[in-house]
């Protein structure tokens, strides 16, 4: 079992797995440090791995998977996170005359970890993993004002990130889920990121695709699944994760539905053809 828990929006997390896989969305920024083993985040802008001792920053509303693993010598991955919730930021703009941020346009994920006085900041919460009730609301608010402070002495990027307020606009809603439908996330959270309602998503969805979102993320995944096992000579157990599914026994339930055979059944089929 994964050690897991938030104290106000502080977050301590220890896996007990040697690979874990996992989606993404935040709508909030997370200023984190990688304490043991390692996490790979891969996003379609690219990949990113936080190894022992990375510090990263990462801007909300971004889909990513995640892979976490065991570090080279066998410790597992743990991290802490600290979200940077928009109320906050709201506020500390508010009291520091911070002025109207122009769009963010720069990297999902801000590597700091040379940074010194972050690294000290992390190094102040690791006692409250060990005593999280003395982690009080007042304390995690300051250690959040302190940590906002720290990033606006780091650089301009990290002003424009942490202070930018625009929330999505109106994408074009066929390219963005062509483009995302392999994120294993709720409707809700699609309709968030495409600038949309719930009801609006849902009713522009149907307009362009003329099938319900279920339907067609679920035979869009199962198309990509079949031509990555059968072109790529993926396992299915390699697959699943990769199109979105949240495991293997639904994903080869649908699968034999829609296609007539197994992942497996069409794994080997494809690799007896190419020999």
């Amino acid at each position: 079992m994964d050690t897991v828990f938030l104290q106000h929006n502080i977050l301590y997390a220890q896996g007990h797995q040697k690979l874990q896989s996992s989606e993404h969305y935040f709508p909030d920024h997370a200023l984190g440090i990688m304490l043991s083993g390692e996490s790979h985040y891969f996003s379609n802008e690219g990949s990113f791995v936080m190894r022992e001792g990375t510090i990263c920053l990462m801007r909300r509303n971004e889909l990513f998977k995640k892979l976490k693993k065991v570090g080279p010598n066998g410790e597992s991955p743990s991290l802490i996170s600290v979200f940077l919730e928009q109320k906050t930021l709201h506020q500390y703009a508010t009291e520091n005359n911070i002025p109207k941020q122009n769009t963010y346009r720069g990297k999902a994920m801000l590597d700091l970890t040379n940074n010194l006085f972050l690294k000290g900041f992390f190094d102040s919460l690791l006692p409250y993993r060990d005593d999280p009730k003395k982690l009080s609301a007042k304390i995690a608010e300051l250690k959040t004002y302190e940590a906002i402070e720290l990033l606006m002495q780091t650089n301009n990027s990290c002003q424009t990130l942490l202070f930018d307020f625009q929330e999505p606009h109106k994408l074009d809603l066929e390219t963005y889920m062509n483009h995302n439908f392999k994120y294993n996330i709720s409707l809700a959270s699609f309709a968030k990121l495409a600038g949309r309602s719930l009801s609006t998503f849902k009713r522009d969805f149907t307009k362009i695709f003329n099938t319900t979102p279920e339907k067609w993320l679920q035979q869009k995944r199962l198309e990509q699944a079949h031509y990555l096992l059968s072109q790529r000579d993926m396992r299915p157990s390699e697959v699943y994760l990769e199109v979105g599914f949240e495991n293997l026994s639904h994903f080869s339930f649908a699968f034999k539905k829609t296609f007539g055979l197994t992942p497996t059944e069409l794994t080997d089929q494809a690799r007896s053809t190419s020999h």
